[in-house]
This record gives C-alpha cells, structure tokens and sequence, in this order.
C-alpha cells in the first residue's frame, strides 16, 4: 500500500537543487515553525538545496492528557531520562518520511543528497529515519533530541548508514528533552561510528543563532 505523501512547506535555495532537506518539527508545532531558518543558513547559490517542512497529522498524545496536537507519534509517558514512545507511530512517520524521500528521488535529487533533521521529536524521527534508512543519506540533523525507541534503531540500523555524518546539538538547560537524554543519544551515535559533530549551548529547548550558524557550515561543508 502506497504511503500518502505528507502535506509541506517548500522552500528552495536554487533553480533545479541537487540536494534536499527534509526537516521535522516538534510536538505541537507544524511545517511553517523553522521555515525562516532557511536564509540564515546562508547556503551558496549553487548548489541549490530544496527544503521539504512536512507537517505531522494531528493526534492525541497521551502525556498531554490526550490533547490532539501535530505530532509524529504518541508519547505515552515519561521520566527524565526516557520517553515512552509509541513503537507503531514511530514506524507510520518511519514510512511517511520514507515517503518523502522517495518523492525527492523522483524529483532527481539522489538519495545521497538528501539530508534529514529535525528538532525535539522531529529530530528523534530524524535519528530514527535515517540510521535506519536503507539507502545512504547525505546526512542527519538532530536538534534537542533523543532516541526515542534504542533498542528498536539498534536492531534496524543499516549498514547503508552506519558512516552517515551526523550534527547533533543540545541545550545544556533544556527543560523539555534535558539534556543527559541528549547525550545519552549522543553515546549510542559515538559507539555506532558515525561522523559526528556535537555542539551543546547554555539554552533551555531552542534553537538559537550560533546553532544556525553552525548548522550552515557543516551544511556547507558536507554539499561542497
């Protein structure tokens, strides 16, 4: 059964991009929320870049006493150094983003040149989709986040990903996704082998602008 392509956002840096981002936001926001990230990466003219901002369906989330909210999957409970997540809704965003991969191929841009980030849950997706991804990515982006299934990427994870270079960042006072949850995804990525750059910042659950910045470079570097 086909996989409805999720509705997005578009933005694209350049005529005819070559490379693709497909970026995740977090619980309760939608496509619009990093949208006007975009011009302060300051990526190059060429090669132009086209940025994919799906929006997640509405659902209930359990731990937000089942308010209906975008999300990419339901969060049954937490503690503060795990969250509960729902293993089927994981894997319907897992198919949903697959999805979107595949329409970037179609549209010529090759599996290589396809980036997936994310912030919060969307980054926890990010990690998820991409170490598991069959076919190499560019690249992960993963602001804010965690693991939200370890041992489930663990048994997934494929070789086609096993040196995908991934960015990583966190906010050291992050009351949201605290901080050690991030890192702890920060040890799994390390004892995986990935390419990784790490970053954290003295912010509570953000994004702020020396993290734009760094974002860009590496996007720089990696598409060079």
């Amino acid at each position: 059964m086909t996989t409805p392509l999720l509705p997005a956002v578009e933005i694209e840096t350049g005529p005819q991009p070559s490379w693709a981002v497909i970026w995740l936001h977090g619980l309760g926001a939608d496509g619009h929320d990093f949208a006007s990230i975009v011009p302060d990466l300051e990526l190059p003219a060429s090669p132009g870049v086209r940025f994919v901002f799906p929006h997640a369906p509405v659902i209930p989330v359990t731990c937000n006493q089942g308010y209906e909210m975008p999300a990419w999957y339901d969060i049954l409970h937490f503690d503060r150094l795990e969250r509960h997540a729902d293993e089927a809704g994981v894997r319907a965003s897992r198919e949903a983003i697959r999805a979107l991969i595949e329409r970037e191929k179609q549209r010529g841009i090759a599996a290589d040149h396809i980036v997936i980030a994310g912030f919060s849950q969307g980054g926890a997706m990010a990690y998820t989709a991409g170490l598991t991804h069959p076919e190499r990515l560019g690249g992960i982006i993963a602001l804010s986040t965690y693991l939200p299934l370890p041992d489930m990427v663990a048994a997934e994870a494929t070789a086609a990903n096993q040196h995908t270079p991934i960015f990583a960042a966190h906010g050291t006072q992050d009351p949201v996704v605290p901080y050690p949850l991030g890192d702890l995804a920060r040890q799994a990525i390390a004892n995986r082998g990935n390419p990784l750059e790490w970053h954290s910042y003295p912010i509570p659950h953000a994004v702020y602008d020396p993290e734009t910045a760094a974002i860009g470079a590496w996007l720089r570097r990696l598409m060079a």
